[in-house]
């Protein structure tokens, strides 16, 4: 596997990346009773970042985020916001470090309108229209249930619930999925501009590869549970071999390329 450091320059820069960031995995271990299906998952993620999660179907992508989440707990290693180990296995500890998760199912009240699914997941210092500057279409279908809203709209809510509860890190997970790339086009500069104007950190599992490393700062494949491949999103988008290599287990191959 490729290291940050390998890529940051040396373990020296690494050691600082690690003391400004606002999210940290050390050593994740994670899966279902005896099972393992992540294994050694490490992260530093700075605030203000995107980082794309990459990789075939079953990689354990998904496993991933819910565990970050604290919807399951880990198996080894820890969490931490800002310094604060949050507590394993524990949502509520999770959510009051920050973390928010967007689901792959969205997890919406389908006959709640718009302004009622907001309105249950905001926080009190959060105004629930600032979110309809970042979806300007969703201050159009507000009186609409989430279950009438088409699916990209139910996609922008899902995302707008989680961004009203202001965290400091959101996973989002597979927010593609059965949306056309037209509309996943027009929602990923979304979460570019929400990580920059809130300084969150943001974790995206996405199968979109090319429209991900746009707005991505950096990027990681997972294959068969592990983080095979670790790069700037930049030097992946110039050179798409390597996630390819990595997709179809060339790892040596990608590892040993510049």
């Amino acid at each position: 596997m490729v290291s940050p450091d390998d890529v940051a320059g040396g373990a020296d820069e690494g050691a600082d990346a690690v003391a400004e960031s606002l999210f940290v995995c050390d050593g994740i271990r994670a899966g279902y009773g005896a099972i393992t299906v992540v294994s050694d998952f490490h992260l530093s993620a700075a605030p203000g970042s995107v980082v794309a999660v990459l990789g075939p179907n079953g990689a354990g992508k998904t496993t991933l985020l819910t565990t970050l989440a604290g919807l399951y707990p880990a198996q080894a290693g820890t969490v931490s916001v800002g310094g604060t180990v949050v507590r394993n296995g524990h949502p509520r500890s999770a959510s009051r470090a920050g973390l928010v998760l967007v689901p792959d199912d969205r997890a919406l009240f389908t006959t709640l309108t718009v302004d009622e699914n907001l309105k249950a997941a905001g926080n009190r210092g959060m105004s629930i229209e600032g979110v309809f500057e970042l979806f300007p279409k969703l201050a159009e279908r507000r009186a609409v249930t989430a279950g009438n809203l088409s699916g990209g709209e139910q996609q922008m809510l899902a995302i707008a619930r989680a961004v009203v509860q202001e965290p400091r890190v959101l996973l989002i997970d597979e927010m593609s999925m059965g949306l056309a790339p037209v509309i996943v086009e027009g929602l990923l500069p979304v979460v570019r501009r929400i990580a920059e104007d809130s300084g969150a950190v943001v974790v995206l599992v996405e199968q979109h590869v090319g429209l991900a490393l746009e707005v991505a700062d950096r990027a990681m494949v997972m294959n068969h549970g592990t983080i095979a491949l670790d790069r700037p999103a930049s030097v992946l988008a110039a050179d798409p071999s390597l996630i390819e290599a990595t997709y179809f287990d060339r790892a040596q191959e990608a590892e040993h390329r510049p």
